[in-house]
């Protein structure tokens, strides 16, 4: 079923994509050149505008119901079971940070510097 709706979904969108290009704009656009101005020699030139509009109405509202179906109920919701690679890593443990060792300022080199114990878990 998800199929047959991502199909018909990218169907609706390259005939309201040709239906947008064939309405002509008030500079003529892509009407003229992509063969627009034909139609308007068939239905009449108000008619085809009419018949272009209201066909580009139905595409949209068409084109907008049909993903607002197939995102809620044919995409997962996300829920508790999904956890992103983020989520993931902040759940493991990060290793206890090591610091450097110290030594105690006036006290010459020669001496090893004294060491913190490791921290215990």
């Amino acid at each position: 079923m998800f199929w047959l709706l991502m199909v018909i979904e990218v169907l609706v969108r390259i005939f309201l994509m040709a239906v947008v290009l064939m309405q002509e704009s008030k500079g003529g656009g892509l009407a003229g050149t992509l063969g627009g101005g034909q139609v308007g020699m068939v239905f009449g030139v108000r008619r085809t505008a009419d018949f272009l509009i209201r066909a580009t109405q139905i595409l949209g509202a068409v084109f907008i119901v049909l993903a607002l179906i197939i995102n809620m109920f044919f995409l997962p919701t996300g829920g508790a079971e999904i956890e992103s690679a983020i989520q993931r890593g902040a759940s493991q443990q990060a290793p206890a940070p090591q610091l450097p060792p110290q030594t105690v300022p006036g006290t010459p080199q020669e001496q090893a510097p004294q060491q913190l114990p490791p921290p215990q878990q």
